[in-house]
């Protein structure tokens, strides 16, 4: 991207004469930005009906609508618009007037055009400033996995390797992993080392909305465009204008979004809904699923020449059942995360509790490991935190983790419980030959309790 891209707005210039008109049609492309020309007001009105602008310069004194009729009408219907006054210098109280009614800034006319070069370069500067606050409050809103890519097996250390070579490029990115793996933090690192890192990323979950609502998620609409549509509102795509746009669960799109998700990605250009004309925006998109956009290719229900053109690179995520030598790191800074620490020690976590988190099947990856951390820390009595202290789906095994799997079979003969209780310890530790703390983790207990009722069955038979 460059420094060009993100000063670039769509200017509409209204003006009576046709000299300015004529050096405007050359100058303001020069600038580097898109010009409407219209020589009255009502040429103005009819194309804001057409689309939208991100500055508009008006000249006030007009025959038919006057630029004070323009300036009202901008500010009802596209109110985002910046509008500049181009006054005499007999009319400096009107412009006064004329900002207190909304406009951005005025110019006397006749207009100089590094006047005109400043003033719009402010105002990108603004729009820039705003699409970075509107995407901060939406990344705020949507925090998924762990703040780090964290882990050091081979198949994380091939995917850190993937995002420091494919980041510095602007080519599309396809991440694929199970729900929870972290695949927007791995989109966010994608950008945080690019070229477009200072500018913003706009995180969206296609799978969250409605059908009737992406197009205009994405695209943005003009006032009145459908139902419900009280005001116009950018689209997303706009709002990461400059930056990197990622779309989560992709492969939820319905057909009729895949087309025009891929006419932008082919020419760069967005309409906004209701609007008939479309402006350019400089996007990196990064995609992610947890499908199989194969299979779907083949069944017909996701179009071939999106999945390749959304495909150049693609990014696999383990789940974290294939990476358990990373837990015990991730669980710390997962912890440190929740405590709002830099980092914690690693006695915060018990030896058995770190067995028990790594024979769990995490059906729910990172994220429900983040879950069940944030409940053991809540549940801890003191500064480290045992077995006992996670969720209970967790110690009974879940989604098929850390079970006795050996049935108990009962004798013929009268046992108490506490002699079945002790017959399933046993065999526990034959299984670990003799590991207590993976006895513990597997019988669901603390190591500490595991001693006592050890201690406890020996001190029974002595007696």
């Amino acid at each position: 991207m460059t420094a060009a891209s993100s000063q670039k707005l769509r200017v509409l210039f209204v003006d009576d004469e046709s000299a300015i008109r004529d050096v405007m049609k050359i100058e303001l492309p020069r600038m580097g930005h898109d010009v409407v020309l219209c020589e009255d007001g009502q040429a103005a009105l009819k194309a804001l009906e057409r689309q939208t602008f991100d500055a508009a310069i008006v000249d006030l004194r007009m025959p038919g609508l006057s630029g004070w009729d323009v300036i009202d009408h901008i500010k009802k219907v596209s109110p985002e618009t910046e509008v500049i006054i181009s006054t005499g210098h007999g009319d400096l109280e009107a412009a006064i007037q004329a900002i207190r009614r909304g406009a951005y800034d005025f110019l006397p006319k006749p207009c100089k055009l590094f006047e005109i070069s400043a003033v719009l370069k402010r105002i990108a500067e603004k729009r820039n400033l705003t699409n970075k606050t509107i995407a901060l409050e939406a990344r705020l809103k949507a925090v998924e996995g762990s703040p780090d890519l964290i882990g050091n097996t081979p198949s994380m250390l091939r995917v850190k390797s993937l995002i420091e070579k494919i980041a510095p490029t602007d080519s599309s990115v396809l991440i694929q992993g199970e729900t929870g793996t972290g695949k927007e933090l791995v989109a966010r690192r994608i950008h945080d080392l690019s070229s477009r890192a200072a500018m913003p990323f706009v995180a969206i979950n296609c799978g969250a909305l409605p059908d009737n609502l992406v197009e205009s998620e994405l695209f943005g609409h003009r006032k009145g465009a459908f139902t419900g549509a009280d005001t116009p509102r950018k689209g997303l795509i706009e709002v990461a204008n400059g930056g990197t746009l990622f779309l989560d669960e992709f492969g939820e799109l319905d057909k009729n979004m895949q087309v025009k998700l891929l006419r932008f990605l082919e020419s760069g250009e967005i309409r906004r809904v209701g609007e008939n004309e479309a402006f350019h925006a400089d996007v990196r998109v990064v995609c992610a699923t947890n499908r199989d956009l194969q299979d779907m290719v083949r069944e017909g229900s996701f179009r071939e020449d999106l999945y390749f053109r959304t495909n150049t690179f693609e990014i696999r995520l383990p789940p974290l059942r294939e990476r358990r030598e990373d837990i015990p790191d991730l669980a710390r800074t997962l912890i440190a995360r929740y405590l709002k620490r830099r980092d914690v020690p690693e006695s915060v976590l018990a030896p058995e509790t770190v067995a028990v988190l790594q024979q769990h099947s995490w059906a729910g990856n990172v994220r429900e490991l983040a879950n069940a951390l944030e409940h053991a820390a809540i549940m801890s009595d003191d500064k480290v935190i045992r077995p006992e202290d996670l969720p209970a789906s967790i110690l009974r095994g879940g989604q098929g983790g850390a079970v006795v799997t050996e049935s108990i079979l009962l004798p013929k003969q009268a046992l108490t419980l506490r002699e079945i209780e002790m017959d399933v310890i046993y065999k526990v530790l034959d299984k670990h030959q003799g590991d207590k703390p993976k006895a513990a983790a597997e019988l669901g207990i603390a190591l500490k309790t595991l001693y006592n009722k050890l201690n406890s069955d020996q001190g029974r038979v002595a007696g």
